[in-house]
């Protein structure tokens, strides 16, 4: 594929936290964007926030994304997909809560980009490090050749019973799988390649619509609960977290892969590094006396992280300037002040 530089993007899922960006960003890379929602109340934000630029943004209504067919006038006319909607949740009962529109959703554009998608030239899925991750036991590197088979196991074995990460992360993996099970069988007859990017939990300001904390995506309304509000205990602080990447990061991620061609058939792990929660309460601290000080004794130097990912293909294939702990920090509580939730 040729370098996209301009041309029409199509963003699935474009009111949600990652999305937002990602319009915000390609917009602003010179590309113009067909934005789907579900609903016209979730259209009305997004014409409000991108109302600049004028005819290079417009929104179109697809109801039911796990429908076959639901993209099929969506993908006219486009030069590029960015298929970021997928929910993200831990309240499900069934597995298939999560695994039905993971999947289907998935499927259900690039079928519709194989059938219509004339004009399209790469398609760039948001999956996540929840198909990457394996259950540990000593500190070990994760890479893009792992992949998260415990999961489907867990909920295969338990069904319902199965943990709310499991069934999420068995979401993801099932469906990056099927979108590059449908590329390898279908990829001598189409006109696009597949770039899947995974980021592990995105953090930092929001720009979507949501009205109060509460409300906010499950990532940025947990670290809205643990650094704001301080719910968690000293040992939870110093021993829990995981890895991140600021939600601006990610946004320049979906548009580089749209840019380079040589990641073409890629899966990259887009991760900025491994934290404790700890790390941001200290940063917010630091920040805002007012917020809680956490864990004081909490040595950062000492702390045991079990998974870390590559970002070798990363910086091999995209080189982005991660934001720190520190910077996505003091935006993230920045965004808090102007809406009056501090």
């Amino acid at each position: 594929m040729p370098a996209l530089t301009s041309g029409k993007v199509l963003v699935t899922g474009a009111n949600g936290y990652i999305a937002v960006w990602v319009v915000k960003t390609l917009l602003e890379h010179g590309f113009s964007v067909r934005g789907t929602v579900r609903s016209e109340s979730k259209a009305a934000h997004l014409r409000k926030l991108f109302n600049s630029y004028g005819d290079k943004f417009e929104v179109v209504i697809v109801e039911d994304i796990t429908k076959d067919g639901a993209f099929d006038e969506a993908v006219k006319g486009v030069d590029a997909i960015e298929h970021t909607a997928s929910p993200f949740h831990f309240k499900a009962i069934e597995p298939d809560e999560l695994i039905v529109p993971a999947v289907h959703g998935t499927t259900s554009v690039l079928k519709s980009a194989q059938k219509y998608g004339t004009s399209v030239k790469r398609v760039v899925i948001t999956s996540s490090t929840a198909a990457v991750i394996l259950p540990v036991t000593e500190p070990r590197v994760l890479t893009e050749a792992d992949w998260n088979e415990a999961s489907i196991q867990e909920v295969k074995e338990k069904g319902r019973d199965a943990s709310a990460p499991a069934k999420y992360r068995a979401s993801k993996t099932l469906a990056e799988r099927a979108a590059w099970e449908f590329y390898e069988k279908n990829k001598d007859t189409l006109s696009w390649d597949l770039v899947v990017l995974n980021p592990p939990f995105v953090f930092g300001p929001a720009i979507h619509d949501v009205d109060v904390p509460e409300n906010l995506n499950e990532s940025a309304r947990e670290w809205y609960l643990n650094v704001v509000k301080g719910k968690l205990d000293n040992d939870a602080l110093a021993t829990v977290g995981a890895s991140h990447v600021d939600v601006r990061d990610l946004a320049l991620a979906h548009t580089l892969a749209l840019q380079k061609p040589e990641v073409a058939g890629e899966r990259i792990i887009i991760s900025a590094g491994a934290w404790k929660w700890q790390d941001f309460v200290s940063a917010a601290h630091r920040l805002d006396s007012r917020l809680p000080a956490g864990n004081t004794s909490y040595d950062p130097t000492k702390a045991v992280h079990l998974v870390q990912y590559s970002s070798d293909k990363e910086r091999r294939l995209l080189g982005i300037k991660f934001r720190s702990i520190e910077e996505t920090t003091k935006d993230t509580l920045e965004d808090f002040k102007a809406r009056g939730w501090l």
